[in-house]
Order: C-alpha cells, then structure tokens, then sequence
C-alpha cells in the first residue's frame, strides 16, 4: 500500500461496502480503498503498518461491533501517529447532538449516508479530496 493513497473505510455492512465500491468504480478513481467491519480490527490493522502506509483518510460508522465509532474516534485520537489521520464520520444519524459530540471528539466532518446515487457519487469526490 506505501505510495499509493488509501482511504479506509470501517463499517460493518457488506452492503454500504459494495455500494461505495460501485461510486468509486462509476467515477474511475484509482485510489486504493479498504474495508474494515469494526473498530477493533481498524485499530489493530493501523498499529501493524508504518507510518508511510497510513490511510489518508478514514471513514467511520458510528454502528459497529465490538468498537463502535465514537470509541473507534476516541482511541485513534489518543495514539499519536493516528491522530494526524482525517477521520469522517459517516452514518445514517442525522442526530446533532451526536454530530457535535464527534466533532469535538475530533472527527473532521459528520455526514449522512447517501440516499440517491448522485449524493453518493458526490460523496466519494468529497473523499477524494482528501488525498
């Protein structure tokens, strides 16, 4: 993965994953994507690479097993060689008090799933940004 920009994607639904592999697909990106189902084994994929194999940009459920995604933020917070990482908080919630509480937990943006393909075709150019 060193050189090339990888977004990580840490959700729990097979479904979400497939759907944002066809944005990337439909868009031609060739950035490497990865998936991961919950926290824990992000955590643990993170702590095992080195610095310059570091996804450029992590996306985060809140709904997951195990670590959900405010714990997930939490503790990639507090390493240090993580909290550098972009973390996007993507989830179905349209809650703001939950919204406020992941910002000031660290998270650069709080956004809403995609309900139509276009948004989500915008989404995937708005992650792609990042990199």
């Amino acid at each position: 993965m060193t050189g090339q920009p990888m977004i990580l994607f840490l959700d729990d639904d097979e479904e979400d994953h497939f759907i944002m592999l066809q944005y990337y697909k439909e868009l031609g990106k060739n950035q490497h994507v990865k998936f991961i189902r919950n926290g824990q084994e992000a955590i643990d994929f993170l702590e095992g690479i080195s610095d310059d194999g570091l996804p450029r940009l992590i996306v985060l459920d809140l709904n997951m097993p195990i670590l959900n995604g405010t714990q997930t933020l939490l503790q990639m917070k507090r390493i240090k060689r993580l909290s550098r990482i972009p973390v996007v908080i993507l989830s179905t919630s349209e809650n703001e008090n939950e919204r406020r509480k992941c910002l000031s937990f660290g998270a650069e943006e709080y956004l809403v799933k995609p309900s139509t393909y276009q948004e989500g075709l915008n989404l995937i150019e708005k992650f792609t940004a990042y990199l």
